[in-house]
């Protein structure tokens, strides 16, 4: 059986790298309830796809929770979202703000989803098996099979989705000039939280905030899509008029990545 690490400690940020989940708290060495909800929700995901959960911590205290939530599961399954979560504190909000969702896509998937209207795993959008998927060189984090099942979405104001579109670019891990000066912009598409929660094919991993297993269809469920400047003539004339006036354009010149997130979340939030 294959053995997942769960390194619980006083990490920048969380990740999931080489089977190893570095999971952040938010006020560390507590953990929240939520995040409790969420190490049920990782155990299970893990559980369904045949591989066992270790978990370990230079807190012992912390174990001794972790234990007793997944002895206690009905104490933590019905836990209210947070409005914000602070595992990573490196944007302006100082935290990961949960209104939103969010799906980042390079240029190219996106002129393709915006055609065909909905939002693929990379196992359809590329009709290639997971198998494969998961040895190609861009899957830099060695994600497992199932992973490609499965379509992402981070917060709204986060940049994990453009720091994955760079990974997957450069088919390795971005350093800090990659999302400064080398920085490339995806396209963003967001969705309210409280929505897309009742999709059913969503599934909470206890890892990303949400994913949808196969397809998300863009006329039932986007409620913006975010488009840099520089491509609004690739973009214009494949718009359709069912999601026209979801469509927006920001400027992206000379914004290193924290820059970019932070302009386009700003617009969000004024919608």
């Amino acid at each position: 059986m294959i053995i997942v690490k769960v390194n619980i400690g006083n990490h920048e940020f969380s990740i999931i790298w080489d089977g190893v989940y570095y999971h952040a708290l938010s006020n560390y060495p507590n953990i929240s309830e939520w995040e409790l909800n969420g190490v049920i929700k990782f155990v299970d995901y893990e559980s369904l796809y045949g591989r066992k959960v270790e978990f370990v911590s230079d807190n012992q205290e912390i174990i001794e929770k972790i234990n007793y939530a997944l002895s206690n599961k009905n104490e933590f399954i019905n836990v209210e979202k947070p409005e914000k979560i602070t595992e990573c504190t490196a944007c302006k909000q100082k935290g990961c703000v949960t209104k939103y969702l969010c799906h980042t896509a390079p240029f190219e998937n996106a002129l393709s989803i915006i055609k065909s209207g909905s939002i693929l795993s990379a196992v359809k959008a590329r009709n290639i098996s997971a198998e494969q998927l998961k040895l190609e060189p861009r899957n830099a984090a060695k994600d497992p099979t199932d992973y490609f099942e499965y379509l992402m979405l981070s917060w709204g104001n986060c940049q994990a989705g453009d720091r994955l579109v760079m990974e997957r670019k450069l088919e390795r891990e971005p350093n800090e000039e990659d999302l400064n000066k080398g920085f490339t912009p995806g396209v963003r598409f967001f969705f309210k939280y409280d929505e897309l929660v009742k999709h059913p094919n969503a599934v909470f991993d206890g890892y990303h905030p949400l994913k949808i297993k196969d397809e998300l269809t863009l006329i039932d469920n986007v409620f913006a899509i975010i488009i840099p400047e520089l491509y609004r003539d690739k973009f214009e004339s494949i718009l359709t008029e069912h999601i026209k006036d979801r469509v927006y354009y920001i400027d992206s010149n000379n914004k290193d990545i924290w820059e970019w997130s932070e302009s386009v979340y700003k617009f969000i939030d004024t919608l």
